[in-house]
């Protein structure tokens, strides 16, 4: 990967490059082609990814912001704030020779990073020019963008800067504007980490959580954490699970309050208004659970946008409230879900069902036994997409109950990213509607019988140990 690393030698220089030139602040550039784009208030990231490789690069341009005319010391300021804000950097980076054109001189550096178990480069290039600095950050864990990114580098233009003719900045500190972390999806063994939807929202899996984007919209969908569901008082639990899943993030909360509705999935719900740490933007928040959705984390950057996206205010909720309210929250759950790819099939998955039946007499109301309905479905994936299948099945009276088991082998195949073939399931091949659902540290495998939906519910099966 250390060719990658030569390319921070970087000149701000006129690009010889005769692509489409944009301008973003006082940079000028040629975006990079068919790459992600993300837009903020303060900076444009683009990204790209080979899921099926594991392989990405992320490219972060800032606004000018102010600095010093140490252009070492700009460049410790940035990498302390923007590189160790983002990734976690085992040493101090490695340092490139400055190059200055147009009065701007580039200070570059690198070193090595690891975030949540996904290791790669982190370099930092920082153009100092007067009393302003620039900060282009890129992280990656490959080097076959090496030539996108050097041509992205050599497109960028720095407006010159003359003394007693700039227009002052925004910020009026000395420093770097804390940046928030990257939402780069979370790497594992899986192929598929981020799910665009058709309706505009973005789906990626975080440690934590699986974070659901659009636009200035932000929904949290909460792993299941010890202490935040048990018997209680509404109030009572929708408190503990907000001090531990939502609290340590935010500052500054303000008009917090809590309310519910009084149905048989009572829905929870806390709300406020606080900074988040990570990027020093006040939000809304609003803290949901209803039936067997776990806790869901919403943040707006004010509550009418709320408003606009789920149609009612939070804060009028009581207990005698629609609980038809909710319905558009509880919906979000439904993001949780990421294409499947058939490297993705190894291991033995089971699903396990248990359904028990107290039996009365309807005229005399005695006891008359217990009806157990039991079942254990297996798959166990092996190389070469081959597969072993078994169903086992009891049911009937307790102490008459009958057994039947079913089995298969064969050879799966991915005709597209959401649905899995088999090739013989119990007497023929099946077809099945497939994707994945994400838990803390672990994934769920959802099938759904494609000629017979039936209900449309999904069968979900987990890795056994």
């Amino acid at each position: 990967m250390k060719n990658i690393i030569l390319l921070c030698v970087f000149c701000v220089s006129v690009a010889t490059i005769y692509a489409q030139k944009q301008t973003f602040d006082i940079t000028t550039y040629t975006p990079p082609k068919e790459w992600k784009r993300q837009n903020t208030e303060s900076a444009i990231q683009f990204t790209k990814e080979d899921p099926a490789k594991g392989t990405y690069c992320l490219i972060t341009l800032y606004k000018a912001i102010p600095g010093k005319t140490d252009t070492k010391e700009n460049f410790s300021l940035a990498w302390e704030t923007l590189v160790k804000g983002m990734v976690s950097v085992s040493a101090k980076p490695e340092m490139q020779p400055a190059s200055t054109e147009n009065g701007w001189t580039a200070e570059s550096g690198y070193a090595s990073f690891e975030n949540e178990g996904n290791k790669g480069i982190a370099l930092l290039i920082t153009s100092t020019s007067l009393d302003k600095m620039v900060n282009i950050v890129i992280l990656t864990n490959t080097d076959v963008f090496q030539n996108e990114i050097s041509t992205f580098l050599e497109s960028i233009t720095l407006q010159k800067q003359i003394a007693g003719n700039n227009p002052p900045l925004k910020y009026e500190t000395n420093s770097v504007k804390p940046q928030p972390k990257t939402t780069a999806a979370k790497k594992d063994d899986f192929a598929f980490n981020t799910t665009n939807f058709d309706d505009g929202w973005t789906s990626t899996v975080q440690e934590n959580w699986v974070e659901v984007t659009k636009g200035n919209l932000k929904v949290l969908i909460h792993f299941p954490k010890e202490g935040t569901i048990f018997p209680a008082d509404p109030d009572v639990l929708t408190n503990a699970a907000w001090n531990i899943l939502v609290a340590p993030r935010y500052s500054n909360l303000k008009s917090y309050r809590t309310s519910y509705i009084s149905t048989y999935d009572r829905p929870y719900l806390g709300m406020g208004y606080a900074t988040e740490n990570a990027t020093g933007k006040k939000v809304f928040i609003v803290f949901f659970r209803q039936g067997q959705t776990g806790w869901l984390e919403f943040v707006a950057p004010d509550k009418n946008t709320f408003i606009q996206q789920y149609k009612f205010d939070p804060e009028t909720i009581k207990w005698d409230s629609e609980s038809s309210l909710m319905n558009p929250l509880v919906q979000m759950v439904n993001y949780n879900k990421f294409a499947i790819a058939s490297g993705d099939f190894k291991g033995k998955w089971t699903s396990d069902f248990t359904g028990i039946q107290q039996m009365y007499n309807a005229y005399t109301g005695q006891y008359a036994g217990m009806n157990m309905n039991q079942s254990n479905e297996e798959f166990i994936f092996s190389a070469g997409n081959t597969y072993n299948w078994k169903l086992l099945v009891v049911n009937g009276m307790v102490g008459n109950a009958k057994f039947n088991e079913v089995k298969s082998s064969g050879k799966l195949t991915v005709p597209n990213n959401w649905q899995v073939k088999f090739s013989m399931i119990e007497s023929r091949a099946r077809t099945y509607h497939a994707f994945w659902s994400c838990i803390k540290g672990a994934r769920i495998l959802n099938l759904l019988n494609a000629d017979s939906p039936g209900s449309g519910i999904y069968t979900k099966y987990g890795l056994a140990k």
